[in-house]
This record gives C-alpha cells, sequence and structure tokens, in this order.
C-alpha cells in the first residue's frame, strides 16, 4: 500500500521563495528521511533541493503543494507547514 502526505500551503511572505527561505526549507527538509517534493504550477521538484525549489518562481500569494513519503512524512510535512506560516523566519526563543 503507497502512502504519502500532500498538503496545500499559501506563500505569505511578500518576497516569495528566495535562495534564503529555499535554504531553510532544504535545511528543514534534510532533517527528515523522508523523500520530500514541492508543486507548484504543474512543476513537481525535489524538497532537499535549493536550486530545484528556487527554479519553481514561487511568488507571494502562490500555492505549493508539500509532498512527503517515507517513516516520518507526517513530521517532515507538520515542519514545512510552520516554516510557510512563519514566513520563512526564525522562531526567537
Amino acid at each position: 500500500m503507497v502512502t504519502l502526505i500532500e498538503r496545500e500551503v499559501l506563500i505569505i511572505n511578500r518576497a516569495g521563495i528566495h535562495a534564503r527561505p529555499a535554504a531553510k526549507l532544504v535545511r528543514t527538509a534534510g532533517a527528515f528521511s523522508s523523500d520530500i517534493f514541492l508543486e507548484s504550477g504543474g512543476e513537481r521538484v525535489n524538497g532537499k533541493s535549493i536550486m530545484g525549489i528556487i527554479t519553481l518562481g514561487a511568488t507571494y500569494r502562490t500555492t505549493v503543494k508539500i509532498i512527503a513519503d517515507g517513516d516520518d512524512e507526517e513530521a517532515a510535512v507538520e515542519a514545512l507547514e510552520d516554516l510557510f506560516a512563519r514566513r520563512f523566519e526564525d522562531v526567537q526563543i
């Protein structure tokens, strides 16, 4: 049985996904063993590839689908969703 998780998120930071957010996405995705992909505008890229993410050209108010498949897929999707929700800002503790 094939299971994977897909969730759509909206880019709410005005600058969209440029180098810094892409690096944060890759760093977060890289912490998980699951295969992770981002999809936008019919294009799917590896969520652990900074160049792939940048080539999506995802701008403000673009919908991006997060897709994860693996042992820690739920945690991976939640971590990435949180990053989008925080506008790729670091959490101050």
